[in-house]
């Protein structure tokens, strides 16, 4: 239905804008690690460590697909066993552009060696265990952050939301995470 003031389609709809998240895992001395990168020269949560490799799902993608096209154009690697870990559907505010849904893969398999192929938005990657998250030089992307707290206590579900208030009824400035430990039922 089409706004009959202003003609957007879209007029007081959610309109949701996805990504695909890959957090490549590996057994190390500490624990399970996950490969993180640190977000530089960008502007969208510059100086924050976040997923080894993650974006936008293009128009006629899936986001599995895009989950694997991230990891070959983000960190150089391919074959990747795809396992997915949570939807996420977050708000930060009351703009259409901040109203999103992620999708959370995790893999232990690839081919190639991870390495940073975009060296104008990378500080670098680095191995981190899920236990040691607190050790980095820096903050992890918040919403990023709650998925991997979630998987390291293994209450992540397959549903998540970050940013609403009041359980997912909305709110400006608010952060809840949904997950199993918080599940009503």
């Amino acid at each position: 239905m089409t706004d009959q003031h202003t003609g957007d389609p879209h007029e007081g709809r959610f309109v949701v804008v996805p990504a695909s998240y890959v957090l490549l895992l590996r057994e190390g001395a500490r624990g399970t690690e996950v490969l993180l990168q640190l977000r530089q020269g960008v502007a969208f949560m510059d100086g924050h460590w976040a997923s080894g490799a993650a974006g936008h799902v293009e128009r006629g993608e899936t986001a599995y697909d895009a989950a694997h096209r991230e990891a070959r154009e983000e960190l150089g690697v391919g074959g990747l066993e795809l396992e997915h870990l949570t939807t996420m559907q977050r708000t930060a505010n009351d703009l259409p552009i901040d109203e999103r849904v992620d999708f959370f893969f995790t893999s232990c398999t690839w081919t190639g060696e991870p390495r940073v192929t975009e060296p104008t938005k990378s500080g670098g990657l680095r191995w981190v265990a899920l236990d040691e998250l607190d050790s980095l030089p820096g903050p992890v992307v918040p919403h990023e952050r709650v998925v991997l707290d979630g998987l390291r206590t293994g209450t992540i579900g397959a549903y998540s939301t970050f940013g609403f208030a009041g359980g997912g009824a909305g709110g400006k400035g608010a952060t809840r995470e949904h997950t199993r430990e918080h599940d009503p039922a």
